[in-house]
This record gives structure tokens, sequence and C-alpha cells, in this order.
């Protein structure tokens, strides 16, 4: 089986249609897996959103979709808990987009996706994961912040993790390849490139960014 892990989208539908279109997947026997951040900062959060939220549809056999830290802003903006650190982190672009008629209108089945969009996937060789993983504790084990939110604690640890984490959040100008961490977020809402990389090979597929967004 081989598996196909995809790096933070932030709205850039575009550039994920054509990353899509560029890998070789076979839905009878390959994996897709989204590492969360499908929404805020780019031009079509809600279009990005729903494409990730059809291919779960389809293939729900085939298609994981993990949960990002954006996802978890936007659900508590929702509650109306800490409204002022969704919008200081791009989340005016998503609310503008479900705007209708001078109201914010978030349709319940887009709220029930998010909310049940899991922390993590593991295999037996790979632990898929949006931030990375705190290390020197176990894999089951983990916390929903560090899932979420890690950054320099994981990827600077010099130890060895028990399997290859896979994961995103952080961007790198290029994808970062360890013996036992690849990091996919390289920045597309950025002007950087949407990327996926292909398990077990390591192979890397690309596209660029129409343009950069703030």
């Amino acid at each position: 089986m081989r598996i196909f892990a995809v790096g933070d989208i932030h709205g850039c539908a575009e550039a994920l249609k054509k990353l899509l279109e560029k890998l070789p997947l076979d839905w009878e026997s390959d994996r897709l897996i989204f590492l969360g951040d499908y929404i805020d900062r780019g031009p079509e959060p809600r279009r990005a959103l729903e494409m990730v939220m059809e291919l779960c549809e389809r293939y729900p056999e085939r298609v994981i979709a993990l949960m990002g830290n954006h996802e978890w802003m936007f659900l508590r903006y929702l509650q109306g808990i800490e409204p002022e650190v969704f919008l200081y982190n791009g989340g005016d672009r998503t609310l503008r987009d479900f705007f209708r008629k001078g109201r914010l209108e978030v349709p319940e089945k887009y709220r029930i996706f998010m909310e049940k969009r899991p922390l993590f996937y593991e295999t037996e060789d790979y632990f898929f994961v949006h931030a990375g993983v705190r290390p020197e504790r176990p894999l089951s084990a983990q916390e929903e912040e560090d899932l979420l939110w890690i950054r320099e604690g994981f990827y600077y640890y010099p130890g060895t993790f028990p399997k290859k984490i896979v994961f995103g959040h952080t961007p790198f100008p290029e994808p970062l390849i360890l013996s036992d961490r690849l990091g996919i977020d390289t920045g597309c809402v950025y002007g950087g490139k949407l990327t996926a990389i292909e398990l077990p090979a390591e192979k890397i597929y690309q596209v660029d960014c129409l343009r950069r967004w703030p």
C-alpha cells in the first residue's frame, strides 16, 4: 500500500486541485492523508475545505483528514472562545467565505466534519500528525496541544522517534527529510509550494502557489 500525505493547504484550493491531478493515486489500494490546516489565510478556504470533505465522503476507507490548529481555532471561534486569536491567524478570510447576506452562516456539516477530525493517524511505520509530537513521551500518550502546536521542541530534538513522524504546521523552504521526521509544509500560502509525499518511496510532488497571500 502506498500512502500519499499532503501538507498545509490554507485556502489554496487551486493549488490543491493541481496537486491532486499530479498524484498517481490508485483509489483501490492507496491511501491519502491530509495533515490539517485546510482553512485561513489563503484565497479560498471554504472551497479547499469542501474539496477535502468531498474526498473523505467519496473514499471513506482511503482518505484521512487530520485536525489542524486552524480548524481547532475556528471551532473555538464558533463557540465564542478567543475570537481574536482566530482572527489574528488569518481567520478573517475564512469568515468572509461563510458570510451570507450580512451574517455568518456555517452549515452544520462543516462543523461536524471539523469536530470529527482525528488528531493523528498511525501505521506500523509512520505517525501522521499536524504539528509533531512531544519528545520522550510515548506516542500513545501525546497531548492535543503538542499534536496541534509544537514546533522547535519537536523538530530540533536530537534523539530519534520510534516511527517516522510525518507532519506539517511549520513551513520550510523545502521538505524536511530526516531519518525519522518528514516535514511537508512548504508554505504554499506564503508564496511557496504545496507539497505531497509518497510513502514509502519518499517521492515528493509539488505545485507552485499562484501568489503570496497575507
